[in-house]
């Protein structure tokens, strides 16, 4: 349940919170003072990481991934690295006894310290859902998790090119209308486009709701999005041919009766939440056909979007801009931007084709 006002908290602020009741929890019983510190240790990395002036509420899933990404790689004072290098020796009591069978990593975390730190902040984002600081808790979109052995590792959330478009083809579906529910709270256009935008573009889900429809121009024939990110970039990213019908659909329809800047509104009239979206993505799911579903997040879409994109051989440099990041180091190197390859990327969407077209030819 939604708290009725968030407290938009710092990450310092929060954590300094949460570590107080953590030890005040000793002294009930409810904790040692062992696994306090080891909680409050935990924390305070999660501040150096997140960075002490970020607001907490503004952690994405994507955030959390790389958050416990870079602790894995973190060197762990605690052990110390192998010697590198011809005759170089081990130093300090005991080293070198490992033999050959050491790990080559042994100055970064452990697999069980990684496990444990994303268990320690996934205990905070748990108590900081329940007190206001956050809407929802970013670690329901997290797709790294810890494995007993190797660490923490980013699982596929990415949907199959025919879970993708089953999901798609139940989205333009919608714009007939399932004749489910009170007819004033319907609301089939807006949830088909909010399908659409999420799959074939991959926005993160705050720049979904944050979308004005003073955001979506057209220029020389084609529409854009102009898409607000983090860190005050913004990106112009061209809608393909359907997602820009939806788009028309659901601003001359459902859209059209409100004042609201806001592009995307609930059915009574306010800006739709973060939260709210996953309900919509649930919604469209249940139209799909058993055998194409499956359940995925709003990130899990923008992991499916960069997937399709790059597996239809898309210009790696094209897919980081889409997607609005300033580093995809995932995806290679880099290349010069040229001009028109966002519009080409964007006409020949691999998930918005007709089944069967184009593909496995060769």
């Amino acid at each position: 349940m939604r708290p009725a006002e968030l407290n938009r908290l710092t990450v310092a602020e929060a954590v300094d919170r949460y570590v107080e009741l953590v030890r005040a929890k000793t002294v009930t019983g409810a904790l040692s003072p062992a696994t306090a510190e080891v909680y409050a240790r935990d924390a305070a990395t999660l501040v150096a990481l997140a960075g002490e002036g970020t607001v907490l509420d503004d952690l994405t899933g994507e955030d959390v991934d790389a958050i416990l990404l870079a602790f894995a790689r973190k060197p762990d004072g605690r052990r110390s690295p192998r010697p590198q290098g011809p005759g170089a020796r081990p130093e300090g009591p005991g080293a070198g006894q490992a033999g050959e069978g050491a790990r080559p990593e042994a100055g970064v975390q452990s697999a069980s310290s990684q496990a444990r730190f994303r268990r320690s902040i996934s205990a905070l984002f748990k108590h900081a859902a329940l007190s206001g600081w956050v809407q929802i808790n970013p670690m329901a979109a997290v797709t790294v998790s810890a494995r007993e052995r190797g660490g923490l590792r980013a699982e596929r959330r990415a949907l199959t090119r025919e879970q993708a478009q089953g999901l798609i083809g139940a989205a333009r579906e919608l714009g007939e209308d399932e004749g489910r529910g009170r007819r004033d709270q319907r609301t089939p256009l807006r949830d088909g486009l909010i399908v659409l935008l999420l799959t074939a573009l991959g926005p993160r889900v705050s720049e979904l709701v944050r979308a004005n429809v003073e955001d979506f121009y057209t220029n020389d024939g084609v529409r854009y999005w102009r898409i607000f990110g983090k860190g005050g970039r913004t990106r112009d990213v061209p809608l393909p041919a359907d997602v820009a019908l939806a788009l028309e659909a659901f601003l001359a329809g459902e859209r059209a009766a409100s004042a609201e800047k806001a592009l995307l509104l609930s059915w009574r009239g306010r800006r739709l939440a973060r939260q709210d979206v996953q309900a919509v993505i649930d919604r469209v799911q249940r139209l799909v056909d058993p055998e194409r579903r499956r359940t995925v997040t709003p990130h899990g879409l923008r992991h499916t979007t960069a997937t399709h994109l790059l597996a239809d051989a898309v210009d790696m440099d094209a897919v980081r801009r889409v997607l609005g990041h300033s580093d995809l180091s995932t995806l290679g190197r880099y290349r010069d931007e040229l001009p028109g390859e966002l519009e080409v990327a964007m006409r020949a969407h691999p998930l918005l084709r007709a089944p069967g077209a184009a593909e496995g030819s060769g």
